[in-house]
């Protein structure tokens, strides 16, 4: 949600044309993020969000954005897609292919409880199952197959301990993705990138409410274990440390089984699908740390955070899947 591409008010009416979303009211940048470049479009009909898009090619974004227009209509909290004149929903600013959702209600909260645990894993697994007969498959194209292109570039650039543990780490995944195991879990759309600044909450701090779930252009065909690793490595956890909170975990855990209950090979996966949750983020953060694109409002993220998780996963697995 970096900045890379500007767009001033003049492009926004110029847009806002193809449109019936009224008249433009006011268009701010969001600085936040590595990916995109997102503007808040305020308008005379309501709050959305703009987003132009500097990775993904028009060729793979109808999987995003359909994928959130068949969660909205089966009443998953996430953005919905607008539709132009012509009943399309992606349409291209300065070149870029670019999409207008809806803005929703709320804000991130960075340091959550278990109750927004609790909500956040309860909707995790709605979302799951109303995914299931989504007909657009498309694979997440930062799962292991990019791990296993991705590591010999970045190894370089560490330590000798950290390069090991890194390919060892990868070495270990493919094994697994080659063994029939990884198919016998459900599977289906995923976010992927659950993180804390990805989730927004309405109600007030003694009851909050899921505003709804956002930013799902990492998104991708992929086990649902794989999305719960990504939220509990980073919704559970004493963040200066790594370390998985068994109150939070289990709150999340929890909720989340009481919509879809686990399966036993998910259980028996459960060890290595945290690891393989950081190795993902870890992996992407030493490329966008040490290969960085010019953004006017770019911070990568600390990969040494995620090598910390790592290292901890790879030690032991403090909790078990209910």
């Amino acid at each position: 949600m970096a900045v890379f591409t500007p767009v001033d008010e003049a492009d926004a009416r110029s847009l806002l044309q193809r449109f019936s979303l009224g008249e433009l009211r006011s268009l701010r940048g969001i600085s936040s993020g590595i990916e995109n470049t997102n503007y808040f479009l305020s308008t005379t009909t309501g709050e959305y969000v703009l987003t132009l898009f500097e990775r993904l090619t028009h060729a793979q974004l109808p999987f995003y954005i359909d994928l959130m227009s068949h969660l909205a209509e089966h009443d998953v909290p996430v953005p919905h897609p607008q539709v132009t004149h012509d009943g399309t929903r992606i349409t291209e600013v300065h070149g870029k292919p670019s999409a207008i959702v809806t803005r929703l209600p709320g804000q991130c909260q960075m340091q959550p409880g278990t109750v927004h645990n609790a909500l956040v894993g309860a909707t995790l697994a709605r979302m799951h199952l109303a995914g299931q007969d989504f007909p657009i498959v498309q694979p997440n194209l930062l799962g292991v197959e990019w791990w296993a292109r991705t590591a010999p570039i970045v190894a370089p650039h560490l330590p000798a301990n950290a390069a090991d543990m890194l390919r060892d780490e990868v070495a270990a995944q493919v094994a697994f993705a080659a063994t029939d195991a990884p198919r016998g879990l459900p599977c289906g759309p995923a976010h992927c990138d659950l993180f804390r600044d990805n989730v927004l909450f309405a109600g007030t701090p003694d009851a909050p409410e899921l505003g709804g779930f956002i930013d799902f252009y990492f998104a991708g065909c992929d086990t649902w274990l794989f999305d719960v690793a990504v939220c509990i490595n980073d919704w559970a956890i004493t963040h200066a440390t790594g370390e998985i909170r068994a109150d939070l975990a289990d709150a999340f855990l929890a909720a989340y089984a009481a919509e879809r209950p686990f399966t036993d090979a998910e259980r028996a996966a459960w060890p290595l699908m945290l690891r393989a949750a950081a190795l993902r983020f870890w992996m992407s953060r030493l490329f966008d740390f040490y290969l960085p694109r010019p953004a006017q409002t770019l911070t990568p993220h600390d990969p040494t955070h995620f090598e910390r998780i790592l290292r901890l996963r790879r030690a032991h697995t403090p909790l078990v899947l209910p």
